[in-house]
């Protein structure tokens, strides 16, 4: 089908309007017109190729809600009109054991990403979610539940997500402690959702400017990682860390701040880290581990946790038309705390 959407043609140019064609639907897909698509951080890197791997046109947005227009014969779950929403994939082998246990994001194939990725029958680019149309296997459009608030619930789809994993996989609950490295898209989301669980949740910042914002978002407080007294006096404090800090920084500060078998999770940077000394983590048994999106099944579980327990983004509309100028907004952290697109300003 045509559509159209926006598209950046090479690293150092802005994204401007980009007219193609989505790929003619199978029996298993969901077509949807995408009518909220959030701005993800990842999004400004990939059109950047900041990482080295981007394919020209790159067709950003994997923070996707929208609504079902056309379904294939073969689905089931999803019928005209719903609303329904996609994140950071659109399919995977769905037969290894990991997307057999429901982790397809840890696919043995490796998953297709909502762009950049590869269709694993065409071969063709997959082009994401700044676009006014989508067509998606069936297995990866995530219901939007009533009362959730669609024009704000995008960035759940991966600011949600990617924070909302690691909190399950180390069981944070009530008594956790919990701390979140950085106060942006994804650490105001780890904030949300920590304590949406029950945790006694810190926010580690350099600076003090958002302590009120903090603690308006769930934080019990803040710790400020610039003030050396207060740092050896939080030691052994977290049982959990999700730093969300997207470039190259120094993990050394941080991690005598866990307790004994307390683990510091990295869900921003992607790439190199400063080099660091092992004393912390062989001395108090700690760790440094990394974390993805989460699958399907535990994508789902978040947006319903969120219907059930109020927990929305903060979120500043824009225009598709505005998106370079949020791009370099996004690059000075002049957001609080994720831009979402209305659709409904890209006209064909």
């Amino acid at each position: 089908m045509q559509t159209i959407g926006f598209a950046a043609h090479s690293a150092s140019s802005n994204l401007a309007p980009f007219n193609f064609t989505r790929r003619a639907p199978r029996p298993n897909d969901v077509v949807m017109e995408i009518l909220y698509c959030g701005v993800c951080h990842s999004d400004l890197h990939w059109a950047h190729n900041d990482w080295g791997w981007t394919t020209f046109p790159a067709v950003p947005g994997h923070e996707i809600v929208g609504r079902v227009i056309e379904v294939g014969a073969a689905v089931t779950k999803h019928q005209i009109g719903d609303h329904v929403a996609v994140g950071c994939m659109v399919d995977s082998c769905q037969h290894c054991d990991q997307c057999q246990k429901g982790e397809e994001q840890l696919c043995r194939e490796g998953s297709t990403g909502t762009y950049g990725g590869t269709d694993r029958i065409t071969k063709d680019m997959t082009y994401g979610g700044y676009s006014k149309h989508l067509v998606v296997r069936e297995e990866f459009v995530l219901r939007m539940p009533d009362g959730l608030d669609i024009s704000k619930a995008a960035p759940l789809l991966c600011a949600g997500i990617t924070t909302w994993s690691p909190l399950r996989t180390w069981k944070v609950g009530p008594g956790s402690r919990v701390g979140v490295i950085g106060l942006g898209g994804l650490g105001h989301m780890a904030v949300k959702l920590a304590a949406g669980l029950g945790a006694h949740v810190t926010v580690v910042s350099r600076t003090a400017d958002k302590a009120a914002d903090a603690k308006a978002l769930g934080a019990a407080g803040m710790l400020l990682s610039t003030d050396a007294n207060a740092m050896t006096d939080a030691a052994n404090a977290f049982d959990l860390i999700i730093d969300t800090v997207p470039i190259k920084h120094d993990l050394q500060p941080y991690l005598p701040l866990l307790d004994v078998d307390g683990t510091l999770v990295i869900v921003g940077q992607v790439g190199p880290m400063a080099e660091l000394s092992t004393v912390p983590l062989l001395m108090g048994r700690r760790r440094i581990a990394g974390s993805p999106i989460g699958g399907i099944r535990e994508t789902q579980e978040m947006l319903d946790f969120c219907v059930e327990n109020n927990i929305l983004p903060e979120v500043e509309m824009i225009r598709m038309d505005e998106i370079n100028a949020a791009f370099a907004r996004m690059e000075k952290s002049d957001v609080r705390y994720r831009f979402v697109v209305d659709m409904a300003s890209l006209q064909a």
